[in-house]
């Protein structure tokens, strides 16, 4: 059911590395025609651009700051421009920039975090709209985090609270654009082995977590993939809006 996938233009922002890298390959394998968008990585985007091509996929690169309103529109126009019109939108650039515990939060570390996990997502989504109502309708997907529900790890308050802000916007967005046939939905990731975890956390904290999982391991990025492909396929998930699928290996079960 996934063939539907095929010719589908797809924009994945934060598809650098890690999940978004993931995502980005598995939707050229089916024949989507994707954008890859990085900013400080743009050696490592190039390098996903290159793999999708090599496989015999159709991809586009665009790289720009989307924490900033003007650029995220921006790169969502280029997208647009490179692909011809917008089926799908991923909203997947994010981070949580620092482990830092609330006493010493600053305003400089908590706009960046909120500008980078929410305004990313507001101002990107914003410039999508009209190209997928242009297409007849289409999807949205915002990654969001196991962190939304259970408030994240050490020194984490700022990250977990801007994820719980993107699980209550996919549910806002997708009221607001349902009679369109724009579905919102987002897949909340538990620890994956990426380069966030290799930025932020500790080997004595990964295996902390490993041991909350029920089943036994953390995941590698691929694992993330299906959720996203299941939502954007309206043959697969066409009466599925608003929703928030879990991607934790049972760590969390809500």
């Amino acid at each position: 059911m996934l063939k539907d996938l095929a010719g589908k233009r797809v924009l994945i922002t934060g598809s650098s590395t890690g999940i978004g890298a993931a995502v980005a390959k598995g939707f050229a394998e089916l024949g989507a025609r994707v954008v890859v968008h990085g900013h400080a990585s743009r050696d490592k985007a190039e390098a996903v651009a290159a793999d999708i091509r090599k496989a015999g996929g159709e991809v586009h690169l665009v790289f720009g700051d989307v924490s900033r309103t003007a650029e995220a529109h921006r790169v969502v126009e280029e997208g647009v421009k490179a692909l011809g019109g917008l089926d799908v939108l991923i909203n997947n650039a994010g981070a949580l920039v620092r482990r830092s515990p609330l006493v010493d939060v600053d305003d400089a570390l908590y706009d960046e975090v909120m500008d980078l996990n929410v305004r990313s997502v507001v101002m990107a989504s914003q410039a999508a709209i009209p190209y997928l109502r242009q297409a007849g309708g289409g999807s949205i997907i915002h990654t969001s985090s196991i962190a939304a529900r259970n408030g994240g790890g050490p020194g984490s308050v700022l990250y977990g609270s801007a994820k719980a802000a993107v699980s209550n916007m996919t549910r806002n967005m997708a009221k607001e654009f349902a009679r369109e046939n724009i579905r919102v939905n987002a897949v909340a990731p538990g620890v994956i082995l990426t380069p966030f975890h290799e930025r932020y956390s500790t080997p004595e904290t990964l295996e902390a977590m490993r041991k909350t999982v029920p089943m036994g391991r953390l995941a590698a990025p691929e694992e993330c993939v299906g959720a996203f492909l299941f939502l954007a396929s309206p043959a697969m998930s066409g009466y599925v809006t608003g929703q928030v699928i879990e991607v934790n290996g049972g760590q969390l079960m809500p």
